[in-house]
């Protein structure tokens, strides 16, 4: 068994515990051994919506179409893992019902605004070779939008897709995205992870939805920066309030 292989999640530890009484055989990474993944990853994979840009992009669009307390407190307990990620989609959006129109607007007249630091970590990354991905339970477009604005390729962006009818009112969302189900973005990594054959993947995220993608992610890294998610914050074994320490890493190898 591969002693040395980083862990990154308390979940998986815990099963080892729980399994015949055994001790576990597989060790718990330090802080030393995830910056190590993380200054040698072949892709870092990033959250979006409170990580690299400061709102909730789905809370904005809510405000924006007039239902945003009521939104709002779906997402916090959808971040918290208290409910599914989906049943939390299928229910926000069954309020916010937005057109075609109100979504291009939001994007137009409230564009989403990058968390800072995130603009120079990104270009970094690609100075280093590394692959860079949007994951998110967000929106395609306006995710696209963000990534745009970093330089990342939109087959990159991994996220969920509204769809309209032709008139172009609300028809409902894809399910069959793997980011619309709780899960869906570890099941993302390991789809590149076989795609691209990389070795080191890294995720980075603010939400539990985020954390749970590692394994088979080879590292997490929770961020507060925006927004401080407890459960996150109290598991994570790296956790950041700002990418410049990111950066810093990257810039003592």
């Amino acid at each position: 068994m591969a002693q040395h292989r980083v862990q990154c999640a308390d979940i998986q530890n815990d099963l080892i515990f729980l399994s015949h009484h055994r001790k576990p055989v597989k060790r718990m990474s330090s802080l030393m051994e995830l910056k190590e993944v993380f200054q040698n990853a072949d892709a870092v994979c990033f959250d979006v919506d409170s990580t690299v840009i400061k709102e909730e992009g789905i809370d904005e669009l809510a405000k924006f179409c007039g239902v945003g307390d009521a939104v709002a407190e779906m997402t916090r307990r959808a971040m918290g893992g208290t409910v599914t990620f989906k049943a939390a989609l299928t229910a926000r959006l069954g309020l916010i019902r937005p057109s075609y129109e109100q979504v291009q607007k939001l994007i137009s007249e409230h564009p989403p605004q990058l968390t800072p630091g995130i603009r120079e970590l990104v270009n970094r990354l690609h100075q280093r070779g590394v692959q860079v991905f949007l994951i998110s339970g967000g929106f395609q477009s306006i995710v696209e939008h963000v990534a745009l604005q970093l330089n990342i390729p939109t087959a990159n962006v991994f996220a969920n897709r509204l769809k309209f009818y032709f008139n172009g009112e609300y028809a409902g969302f894809d399910e069959t995205q793997p980011t619309a189900e709780s899960g869906g973005k570890g099941q993302v990594i390991s789809y590149l992870k076989e795609q691209f054959q990389f070795k080191k993947v890294v995720m980075i995220g603010d939400g539990a939805t985020d954390m749970e993608a590692c394994p088979p992610a080879d590292c997490f890294i929770g961020f507060g920066g925006n927004v401080v998610r407890k459960q996150v914050k109290e598991k994570a074994k790296w956790y950041i309030t700002h990418f410049d320490e990111l950066l810093k890493e990257l810039e003592e190898r």
